[in-house]
């Protein structure tokens, strides 16, 4: 029996007796840089390790010990059962739907395929993830999967492809499917999208509701972590997707954040200790582009990746509009 899990935190617990078989943990974060849909192939696989290297201080080395884990993907014939383990938020969906996607293009004979993907628990009023239960609330979870319907591994197939396409006609065409046979992916792939320049003032959502927190409050990075990716759990996000998104909203020209005793952000191979007692606040030009007095995509380029999407340069033609949560054409 193999268990895959959304990486190591639920991995580990499931390894102290919460469940029977072999557990592997799913080292992904698709729901950033550029993704394709063939992530095995050699060439999509260094254009993305180069992004989080780039960006996040991942050696590339580290990142393409990635082939291990597909290789896994391509030898699941030996097992006899297999148990895929996610939640609800956009970090989960797309991984979970990679995975669903991979499945659907295999042909794996008697091998049992199941899905235990959850948005609560009971007794935890403020269900974030998996990784929050405890080795016993995870055993209670074990038996309770169910197996994976024909119309599930195609539903995952779809959000997949439409997720990684460069086009943004096939993601709108996507929010008009019937996604109820995975019934989290729906709002995952809309908040997906929402993280786009809006119409409003050319902020995602992750710009927006930072500065709307630090509007009202000076903050620590930390605290205004906590706070955004509280208001923001849809998104599954960790701290150094978020470092970036400070970073980019800090660096010249038009800064929209001022960071007193900043000396640098943290990334992957480095802490730095200083960071947790810089204060944050806004700049007058934050101020302005929270108002709609200014447009942040016309003064600043973007050069950013939304799934497939890749969006470059200033005044893009795709905008998110968030009073009718849909992807429209300037």
């Amino acid at each position: 029996m193999l268990h895959i899990t959304n990486g190591d935190s639920v991995a580990d617990k499931l390894r102290q007796g919460a469940v029977q078989g072999e557990v592997v943990a799913w080292r992904e974060i698709y729901s950033v840089g550029p993704v394709f849909r063939d992530m095995a192939q050699r060439q999509n696989r260094e254009i993305r390790a180069r992004y989080l290297e780039r960006n996040f201080g991942i050696p590339q080395e580290e990142y393409l010990k990635i082939e291990e884990q597909e290789r896994i993907l391509r030898n699941l014939k030996k097992y006899n059962e297999i148990v895929l383990w996610f939640e609800y938020d956009l970090f989960d969906q797309t991984m979970l739907c990679y995975l669903l996607y991979c499945l659907a293009g295999q042909t794996l004979g008697d091998t049992k395929l199941n899905l235990l993907c959850i948005g609560d628990y009971p007794g935890v009023e403020r269900f974030r993830g998996l990784g929050q239960l405890t080795v016993k609330q995870l055993k209670a979870l074990s038996g309770t999967w169910r197996p994976l319907s024909e119309r599930e591994l195609a539903l995952g197939s779809k959000m997949w492809e439409a997720y990684t396409s460069p086009l943004p006609e096939q993601h709108i065409r996507f929010l008009e499917e019937d996604t109820s046979a995975l019934p989290f992916v729906k709002k995952a792939f809309e908040a997906h999208l929402s993280r786009i320049p809006s119409v409003h003032n050319g902020l995602g959502l992750i710009e927006q509701a930072t500065l709307e927190a630090a509007a009202g409050a000076e903050y620590t990075p930390h605290a205004l972590f906590g706070r955004v990716g509280e208001q923001l759990h849809i998104l599954g996000m960790g701290d150094l997707e978020y470092w970036r998104h400070l970073k980019n909203m800090w660096e010249e020209p038009y800064p929209l954040l001022h960071i007193q005793g900043l000396e640098a952000f943290p990334d992957f191979g480095h802490t730095v200790p200083s960071f947790a007692d810089c204060r944050i606040t806004l700049t007058a030009l934050g101020r302005k582009v929270l108002a709609g007095e200014e447009d942040y995509l016309l003064l600043k380029s973007k050069d950013e990746w939304y799934g497939g999407l890749h969006l470059e340069g200033k005044s893009g033609p795709w905008r998110w509009d968030t009073s009718s949560s849909r992807l429209i054409e300037r």
